[in-house]
């Protein structure tokens, strides 16, 4: 990727930095394959601008994919095993219980029309190439569109060469002279090259073989370098490898070559911060690269000077505060870091550098500091995974694994957690108070992700090896993680006895992020069971443990949550309305989309209880799209939660009628989430500005068979209810609904039952 875009949300398409040159017959005819290939890749040797023509052509085409344009960025993968996750996380998936990453992949992209952007696959090309073999098979509208240096070579795959700037034989050099004035005009403020000029420039590209990212680096040089000077150190510097040879040098040789001169051109200090940054799989900042990179060779003191030195001669991009390595100039330095031999000691400090900060977040988890620390590790992905990978080659995974509990607990994503953490336990058995605390977040992450069995089994290990180090605290946390996986499997009788008595031996030797944590789940626990009054009694202990006024996300959202429900069981409408705002807030704190929606949902059954139907229904509408996507069952969880949706939803239908009900449903659909909860936590029902529907729809858009079932929709069936009324597969049932949403533009399957409702409406009275 030759992009900076370590600071954006995954999957989004990054804004451009620079102007984008030429290219206009191959984005026509990129745009072209496009329209008749499911795969096509742009092949090409390094820095020659595949993935900048891949943006720039997916940005033009973007409106042709009703269900967008998506883009996994595979430069900072190590392994292909991590591939559907990294996928996954482009497309905004979070991680279910019960399913793979490759299965939730597959889900989702079943019947959407989607384009999906894999770049920089060479270097796991045989595992983007099952996939996107797999993906393309369980998708008919789905394209992909990949950027590589050799093809994927699966059926059906378009090979679309990408080529260097366009070079002319006169004293013009086409595309690549344009390129080349237009970074120099950037270097020196207001240059305008002569026609003498021109031609020593057209040569200079020429030479430089139109490749773009070479082009680039020697423009840069013009702050230093009158152009004539300029193109004769080039020359020279070619020279030493074209000496007794009568071909053209090859052109990833020229890329080299021009990276090689850049790095001529940097002084000791600057060269050896390159080298070191190389260990970066992606962003960095000041106190990374300070922690990372420094030694008696490199004191901390040289470090800003090296680094804007870097920064001057367009080997390192800046990003505000932060600072990236194009994926070629990383290759470089990493190519001089081996040949320093510093490349373990390097990769060391980095995995140390992020396991510290693991362990700081890990201190403060139970604390205000808990959401700020998450949001600040979220750029850092890539690098963790990173610190992960290095780890693992060194034979020492298990450290850096354990400390990453509070990342993956914050961000939902029990199943990266579960192969790293699996990986760790493989690769170190011998009994360790780190491995025993490996074994807890193992079945911690395995129970989330709806694995029971395998939470009990590690909570057993866990157990046994607590008592061989004769630890009475390990011992209470694997009885709460056995508690836990009862209760998620209905056992709740078990494991409350297990829950209480982990509590009373961690109230005397466990931390408070423990005891809060065994309060939390035997609240939960008391819910699953549907005991309400003991329910409330105990999670009240975990908001006394946060303190006054505490900003503590993840384990007061989760308790507030429960007491809402169990609030609105007991019929106290008033607190559940406070402890349903409080939840809202908790959780949004950092961004956690699934706590987010169950707790928004349990707003909007509260708001039906005080009779504010319009207020339940927009909000009802607002946490549609979350929950069609990941299926309402399996999200809310339990018999209670399910109990007072199906209620909650009834009666606001009863009290509006199923017309404006979801009519209101579909408005709060078309909120973007801030304006959303926004609404959900103020007292005041003046329903907020809606943004316009793009466009009138109609179910004449739809084909009779697709019409049928949106009236089945619209009756409030199931998906399994539908393929039994029409004598279809489930299968077929689910691929009809998923096409009807994409043609109408819709994200729930309210919008489709508004619609219907809608237009009945207007039938019947014009026929009236």
């Amino acid at each position: 990727m030759e992009l900076g875009t370590s600071w954006r949300r995954p999957g989004q398409l990054p804004a451009e930095l620079t102007s984008f040159v030429g290219r206009v017959d191959e984005l026509a005819e990129v745009r072209r394959l496009l329209g008749q290939a499911r795969l096509l890749t742009l092949v090409g040797p390094g820095g020659v601008g595949k993935s900048r023509l891949a943006l720039r052509a997916a940005t033009e085409a973007s409106a042709e994919f009703p269900d967008g344009v998506r883009l996994a960025e595979l430069s900072g993968l190590k392994g292909p095993e991590l591939l559907p996750g990294v996928v996954a996380e482009a497309l905004g998936l979070p991680t279910q219980a019960g399913k793979s990453r490759i299965d939730e992949v597959v889900e989702y992209v079943a019947d959407r029309e989607l384009l999906l952007i894999l770049d920089t696959c060479e270097h796991v090309v045989d595992a983007c190439a099952l996939l996107a073999d797999l993906l393309l098979s369980q998708a008919p509208r789905l394209k992909v569109l990949a950027a590589s240096r050799q093809a994927l070579d699966i059926p059906g795959e378009y090979v679309l060469p990408v080529a260097p700037l366009g070079l002319s034989e006169g004293e013009a050099a086409g595309d690549a002279l344009e390129l080349f004035e237009q970074r120099a005009a950037v270097a020196v403020l207001g240059l305008r090259l002569t026609d003498g000029g021109h031609e020593i420039a057209a040569a200079l590209c020429r030479r430089l073989d139109g490749i773009p990212l070479a082009i680039e680096l020697t423009a840069v040089r013009l702050r230093a370098l009158p152009l004539e000077h300029l193109a004769a150190q080039l020359t020279d510097s070619f020279a030493l490898l074209d000496s007794g040879r009568k071909a053209a040098l090859p052109r990833h040789q020229t890329l080299r070559t021009t990276i090689g001169w850049s790095h001529e051109l940097c002084s000791p200090t600057e060269r050896l911060l390159w080298a070191r940054l190389s260990a970066f799989a992606d962003g960095f900042d000041i106190a990374a690269v300070e922690a990372v990179c420094t030694d008696h060779q490199l004191p901390t003191g040289a470090v800003v000077g090296s680094l804007i030195g870097l920064v001057d001669k367009s080997v390192v991009i800046r990003h505000g505060s932060s600072y990236q390595l194009l994926d070629t100039i990383r290759e470089f330095g990493t190519e001089w870091l081996d040949k320093l031999e510093e490349t373990s000691a390097v990769r060391r400090r980095l995995t140390a550098y992020y396991q510290s900060r693991m362990r700081h977040f890990a201190e403060r988890f139970f604390s205000s500091d808990q959401a700020p620390l998450y949001k600040a590790l979220l750029p850092e992905r890539e690098n963790l995974r990173a610190a992960l990978e290095y780890s693992h080659a060194d034979g020492e995974l298990l450290p850096m694994a354990a400390a990453m509990w509070p990342y993956w607990l914050c961000g939902g994503q029990p199943a990266e957690a579960g192969h790293w953490l699996g990986l760790a336990l493989t690769q170190q058995p011998e009994v360790s108070p780190e491995r025993v605390g490996t074994l807890q977040w193992a079945s911690t992450f395995a129970a989330l992700q709806g694995d029971q069995n395998t939470a009990k089994r590690l909570a057993l290990e866990m157990r046994e090896q607590a008592e061989h180090l004769d630890d009475p605290r390990w011992t209470a946390l694997a009885l709460l993680c056995s508690g836990q996986a009862s209760g998620f499997l209905g056992e709740c009788t078990e494991a409350v006895a297990e829950l209480t008595v982990a509590l009373d031996e961690l109230r005397r030797v466990g931390t408070d992020l423990d005891i809060a944590l065994a309060t939390m789940r035997l609240g939960m626990v008391h819910a699953l069971g549907g005991r309400a009054a003991a329910e409330i009694a105990v999670l009240r202990d975990v908001m006394r443990l946060a303190g006054v006024n505490s900003r503590e996300s993840y384990v007061q959202g989760c308790a507030y949550g429960y007491m809402t429900a169990a609030h609105l069981d007991a019929g106290d409408i008033e607190a559940a309305e406070q402890t349903g705002r409080r939840a809202v807030e908790l959780h949004d704190l950092r961004d956690g989309v699934l706590n987010l929606g169950i707790t928004l949902d349990a707003v909007a059954w509260t708001a039906v209880a005080q009779g504010r139907h319009h207020r339940a229904a927009l909000i009802f509408g607002g946490v549609d799209a979350p929950f069609d996507l990941l299926d309402r069952r399996r999200v809310l969880g339990n018999p209670l939660l399910l109990r007072l949706h199906t209620q909650a939803l009834k009666a606001a239908e009863e009290a509006l009628g199923g017309a404006e009900l979801e009519r209101l449903r579909r408005q709060g659909a078309r909120l973007p989430r801030e304006q959303l909860v926004a609404f959900a936590v103020s007292p005041d029902d003046t329903l907020p500005s809606i943004p316009a529907q793009p466009k009138s729809v109609r179910t004449n858009d739809l084909t009779q068979r697709e019409r049928e079932v949106a009236a089945l929709v619209a009756r409030g069936m199931t998906n399994r209810e539908i393929a039994e009324q029409l004598v279809i597969s489930k299968r077929t049932a689910d691929a009809h609904v998923e096409h009807i949403l994409a043609k109408l533009g819709f994200s729930s399957r309210s919008q489709i039952a508004a619609l219907v409702s809608t237009e009945h409406c207007r039938d019947t009275n014009q026929t009236g």
